[in-house]
Order: structure tokens, then C-alpha cells, then sequence
């Protein structure tokens, strides 16, 4: 587990976009997206269920890797709001059955959204 948590970590949640329309092939029964944002490479899409991560790899990004996090493996969770001059960043820090997962959100990401969601499946939505 020590690569797809080293591989997570280096991913920068960019801003939010629509849903991408191929993204319910990977969906199960009940499940339901709820947000999805710009990766460098892809996209992160938060579903009801659990998050899931697409990385597009290679010159062609034809090959892509999914990373499948339920959110019944987080145990805890901390959200970081950007500050002010010089801090553009926010951070969100998860602690999962896989390893300590730190992603960092650009300043057109909405932080305290994102910990509501986050908040939201661990507690109620992802059992």
C-alpha cells in the first residue's frame, strides 16, 4: 500500500468540475456522484460511497489508474484552510486502513465544502 499512498499524496485537487459523464461505469447500485475536481492528470469524483481517484498516465493518457478509497476506511480526517500573502494552498489529511493520505487543494477549492462532504460520508453516507 506504500505506492498508491505515496502516489495520492502527490496530487493537487485543482477546482471543481461537472461530473464526468464516463465516471457511472464505475458506480455500483445506490452509489451516486456528488463533486468531482481537476487533478493535474484527471479527476477526483466524491460519490456517496467512496472517493475515487482517476490518474491518466503516459505521453497519450490513454492508460489510466483508479484508485478506490470507501469512506468506511477513513478513521479520522483534518481539513487546513489556506492563509493569507504567502500560503495558497489548503490541505486535506486523511487517516485510512491504507496509510496517512495528505492532498493538497488549490485556492479555488473549497475547503470547508469539502470537509462537509467528507464529514457527511464518513458519519452517515459511507457505512
Amino acid at each position: 500500500m506504500e505506492a498508491s499512498t505515496t502516489a495520492i499524496a502527490s496530487w493537487t485537487l485543482i477546482q471543481e468540475i461537472p461530473i464526468p459523464a464516463d465516471v457511472t461505469s464505475l458506480l455500483i447500485e445506490g452509489e451516486q456522484a456528488v463533486a468531482a475536481y481537476k487533478t493535474f492528470r484527471d479527476s477526483a469524483i466524491f460519490t456517496t460511497k467512496r472517493l475515487i481517484v482517476r490518474d491518466a498516465q503516459g505521453l497519450t493518457g490513454k492508460k489510466v489508474e483508479i484508485y478506490s478509497l470507501p469512506y468506511s476506511n477513513i478513521n479520522m480526517w483534518s481539513s487546513e484552510n489556506a492563509g493569507k500573502l504567502l500560503d495558497f494552498n489548503s490541505e486535506l489529511e486523511l487517516w485510512t486502513r491504507a496509510g496517512h493520505i495528505k492532498i493538497k487543494l488549490d485556492k479555488r477549492v473549497d475547503i470547508r465544502r469539502l470537509d462537509q462532504l467528507i464529514a457527511w460520508a464518513v458519519i452517515f453516507g459511507g457505512k
